[in-house]
C-alpha cells in the first residue's frame, strides 16, 4: 500500500501527530508513505529526520498578531495564486489512499485526480455534533472546504458516540517528581508580553519556548529557549505545570502526563475556543483570556489533575487503513477507546454530562 500524507505545517501539533505515525509506518515493510507539509517557510521547519524525504508547499495559513487570528491580513497574505499552482502540479496519482491532517494541497489535488481520502485530525471531529464554542458561518465552512476529503475521521479526548479516536501519545508520566518549573508556550503571544506577564512571579521557575527566541537567555526565574522538540519534552516531562495556547496536541500530551493545564485559547479560532470548552466541561484547565499575572499566580496553587492514559501505538490505525473498509469507522474506535483510561473524577464528570 502506497499512502500520500499531508500535514499542515503551520501549528507543531499537527507535526507531532505525524511524527508519532510516521515512527510506526518506518518500522513497517507492508505500507510506504510519502508526507508533504504546507504552511510555514521551509527552514522553519525542524527536528524532521523522521519523516525522510519530505516535500513542502506554500500551502494556506493563518496568520496571527498579539495572541488572536488576524483575519484581514490572513486573506491578504494568502499567495492563491500559488496555491491552485501547486494543486494542479501535484501528481497524486500511484497513490492508494491520501491521509490528511488539514492541509489543503495534498487534498485539493486528490480531489481532483480521484484519489481516495480522510481526515484524520482535530479539526476533522468538529465535522460531528461535539462540543463547539465561538463557531461562526464562515468557520464551518473553512472547516468543510479547506482541505476536503472523502470521509472525516475525528480525533478527541473523548469520542461523544461520533467517528472519533483517541489522540496517540508516546509519553508516559515519570515516576519521580517534576523539578517545580512551569513550561509556558504561548507562540502567538508577543515575547515581551509573556515576559511582563511572569516577571512579578519571582518565586516560581519559567521555562518558556518561542518561536521568536533563537539561544537560550536566563531573564532571573525565567529561561527563554529556542523551539526544539528534545529540550521541549524533556522540560515538558520535569514540569509541574502547563501554560499554554489552546491547541489540541499540547494539552493531550498535559494530560497524559498529568500536569496541570492554564489555558489561553487563540482569540478567533473557535477550534481553541471548543477544546477550552470541553477541558472546563470536565475539569481539567483553567483558563487565560489575556494575559494576567493574577490569574497566573492563582493557578500555580491549584491542585494537579488526573493523568487520562491514551493509546501510543497506532498501528491499529494502519492496520485499519490497509484494510481499506473505511466505512467501518466503529470496530476501529471500539478498540482504541477501550485502551483509555480516564481518572475516577475524569469518569465521573463524563456520566454527569452525558456526552
Amino acid at each position: 500500500m502506497k499512502l500520500l500524507y499531508g500535514v499542515q505545517g503551520t501549528g507543531n501539533g499537527h507535526i507531532a501527530r505525524a511524527r508519532i505515525m510516521a515512527a510506526a509506518l518506518a518500522k513497517r515493510s507492508d505500507v510506504e508513505v510519502d508526507f508533504v507539509f504546507t504552511g510555514r517557510e521551509p527552514d522553519k521547519y525542524f527536528d524532521m529526520d523522521v519523516f525522510g524525504d519530505y516535500r513542502t508547499f506554500t500551502g494556506l495559513s493563518f496568520i496571527t498578531k498579539s495572541g488572536r487570528v488576524d483575519r484581514w491580513q490572513t486573506i491578504k497574505e494568502a499567495n492563491i495564486s500559488q496555491f491552485l499552482k501547486d494543486v494542479k502540479r501535484f501528481d497524486a496519482s500511484g497513490y492508494d489512499l491520501l491521509v490528511n491532517d488539514f492541509e489543503p494541497v495534498t487534498a485539493w489535488a486528490a480531489k481532483r485526480q480521484h484519489i481516495p481520502s480522510i481526515s484524520i485530525s482535530h479539526q476533522a471531529a468538529f465535522s460531528y455534533d461535539v462540543p463547539k464554542s465561538g463557531d461562526t458561518i464562515i468557520d464551518r465552512l473553512l472547516m468543510k472546504k479547506f482541505a476536503p476529503t472523502d470521509l472525516q475521521l475525528g480525533v478527541h479526548w473523548f469520542h461523544f458516540n461520533q467517528p472519533i479516536i483517541p489522540p496517540f501519545v508516546a509519553d508516559k508520566p515519570l515516576s519521580v517528581p517534576g523539578k517545580g518549573h512551569v513550561l509556558v508556550y504561548l507562540p502567538f503571544e508577543d515575547v515581551s508580553d509573556v515576559q511582563q506577564m511572569l516577571e512579578p512571579l519571582s518565586d516560581q521557575q519559567f521555562q518558556c519556548f518561542h518561536p521568536d527566541i533563537s539561544e537560550i537567555k536566563d531573564t532571573g526565574h525565567i529561561q527563554w529557549n529556542p523551539t526544539s522538540k528534545q529540550h521541549f519534552q524533556r522540560a515538558l516531562q520535569h514540569c509541574n505545570g502547563v501554560i499554554a495556547n489552546g491547541g489540541f496536541e499540547l494539552s493531550s500530551e498535559a494530560l497524559q502526563l498529568g500536569k496541570k493545564l492554564l489555558i489561553k485559547p487563540l482569540h478567533g479560532q473557535f477550534e481553541q475556543l471548543s477544546n477550552v470548552l470541553t477541558l472546563n466541561k470536565l475539569d481539567l484547565c483553567h483558563t487565560l483570556f489575556q494575559l494576567d499575572t493574577d490569574i497566573v499566580e492563582e493557578w500555580l496553587e491549584a491542585v494537579d489533575i488526573e493523568a487520562i492514559q491514551f493509546p501510543d501505538n497506532p498501528d491499529v490505525l494502519i492496520d485499519w487503513l490497509k484494510k481499506g473498509d473505511l466505512q467501518d469507522t466503529q470496530s476501529l474506535c471500539n478498540s482504541l477507546w477501550k485502551e483509555v483510561r480516564y481518572g475516577d473524577k475524569t469518569q465521573e464528570r463524563l456520566l454527569s454530562l452525558a456526552f
